[in-house]
């Protein structure tokens, strides 16, 4: 019965990230087109996504983007920056929206929040490579 409830609720949380995916496809196609970075690459994008692939943490995420804004300019700086856009989604919109799917399905959020971030992150990649490459037609 019990793995009954669980298998349940795992259903559950797999259909609430599913359907703020869309969201989540706005929300970073938005950052790369409405704030500033200079010759980023989808090579360099990528380097992000594997960071997400291969950590628990939200916070590790964002000290790797804030380390690569350090490092140079292709991230853009300041307000207005795509770094700083993708570590406030992270905080807000996608934080937001994984304590609401975590709260209807009565699990732990932090997992839920991971998730969506990396298929954030995963949308921006794909995104990043048709402005650079597929746009030029």
């Amino acid at each position: 019965m019990n793995d009954f409830s669980e298998q349940h609720k795992q259903l559950k949380i797999q259909k609430g990230i599913r359907q703020a995916e869309d969201d989540l496809v706005i929300w970073i196609q938005d950052a790369l087109d409405k704030t500033t970075y200079e010759d980023l690459e989808p090579s360099q994008f990528r380097n992000l996504v594997r960071v997400a692939d291969t950590t628990d943490s939200a916070e590790v995420i964002k000290n790797f983007l804030n380390y690569q804004v350090g490092r140079d300019k292709k991230w853009g700086r300041g307000e207005g920056s795509l770094a700083a856009q993708i570590i406030d989604d992270i905080d807000h919109n996608i934080k937001k929206a994984a304590k609401i799917i975590g709260e209807c399905c009565e699990a732990d959020f932090k997992p839920i929040w991971l998730d969506l971030i990396r298929r954030y992150l995963g949308y921006g990649a794909r995104y990043l490579k048709y402005k650079k490459d597929g746009n030029a037609a």
